[in-house]
């Protein structure tokens, strides 16, 4: 929905792309500027913080496509136009949200008396089925009983456990009071929630609004999400991969599991846990641990002459002879 402040501020220079900029590149600019302003790389700095707010607000926004059209029809009416308020005009000329509406309807200056027929509340009631806009006084309501709230968006950083397990978090959504939501298990980076009644109460007795919540979640220094799955690098040693082994592989919050490598794994070999990724409603995904070659960095005399005898005894083979004799015919 829209927001007030949306004439005051230019999303798009916020993100420094044009305005008819495509989904892939504002997608591209975001990330972008979001890992140079992220808080875990500024720990600390406040206008970095405060300037990753500002940039997720602005992809909030132009990211959804039925909300980037509606704040690129409101911008369209030009700064310092009139807003749209609960209020009803001071009865100056040309300063009021009915000036601007009435020389579109062919209703001048005309202010709301209540008549029927000609006035501007009649030409909305037909547009809309009877909403109105108003307050319980000094404005013009509809005839179609007590407006709803003003919706709010809001964002937040989670770390990755919260964001994959679910809590209750504390907001403060930058119009409106602190809040407490419950954030559900397996929300992703980038996420919007939906949080219903959390908005701006309504000035006439009616539904509060909504509030928009956009998540941001922190990287985890092991895991990575693969959609329902979780992914991590198990690094072996080359005894291990090559003559087989049992290895302790970590979970998420959880002891570690024990995994079976088979003689010969290469690097690369994805080694599946089942059950043990991210669990939601909608289901629960895996742990996938991708076996890692750990090559040695130091080795003794000792080490090193037994190594050389055992590649002596390989055969005579050159495991890039396929990639080569592609490459060639490509």
């Amino acid at each position: 929905m829209a927001s007030q402040d949306w004439f005051d501020k230019d999303f798009y220079a916020v993100l420094g792309v044009s305005k008819d900029v495509s989904e892939a590149d504002l997608k591209k600019a975001y990330r972008k500027l979001a890992r140079k302003f992220h808080p875990d790389s500024n720990q600390g700095d406040a206008a970095a913080e405060a300037k990753f707010k500002e940039i997720s607000e602005a992809n909030s926004v132009l990211s959804d496509a039925e909300q980037r059209k509606e704040y690129d029809q409101m911008r369209s009416m030009g700064p310092g136009r009139p807003r749209f308020t609960s209020g009803a005009g001071n009865g100056s000329q040309g300063g009021g949200f009915e000036d601007v509406f009435g020389g579109m309807f062919g209703q001048g200056n005309q202010r709301n008396t209540g008549q029927s027929g000609g006035g501007f509340e009649d030409i909305f009631s037909g547009m809309f089925g009877g909403g109105g806009f108003g307050s319980s006084s000094g404005g013009f309501r509809g005839q179609g009983g007590p407006t709803k709230g003003r919706d709010l968006s809001a964002t937040t950083v989670l770390d990755f456990v919260t964001a994959i397990h679910g809590d209750t978090v504390k907001l403060q959504p930058a119009e409106g009071k602190p809040m407490s939501v419950k954030i559900p298990a397996g929300v992703s980076d980038g996420q919007k929630i939906r949080l219903r009644g959390k908005g701006e109460p309504s000035s006439d007795g009616g539904q509060p609004g909504d509030l928009t919540l956009t998540v941001t979640v922190r990287k985890h220094p092991v895991f990575e999400r693969d959609g329902l799955n979780l992914r991590v690098d198990v690094p072996v040693t080359f005894s291990e991969a090559a003559l087989g082994a049992t290895i302790e592989v970590p979970t998420l919050g959880g002891d570690p599991v024990k995994l079976k490598v088979a003689p010969g794994t290469p690097s690369g070999r994805v080694l599946r846990v089942k059950g043990r990724g991210v669990a939601t409603d909608k289901g629960s995904g895996d742990l996938l641990a991708t076996v890692q070659v750990a090559v040695p960095s130091h080795m003794s005399d000792e080490a090193r002459e037994s190594l050389e005898k055992f590649a002596a005894l390989l055969p005579e083979e050159n495991p890039r002879a396929e990639l080569l004799a592609k490459a060639r015919g490509a």
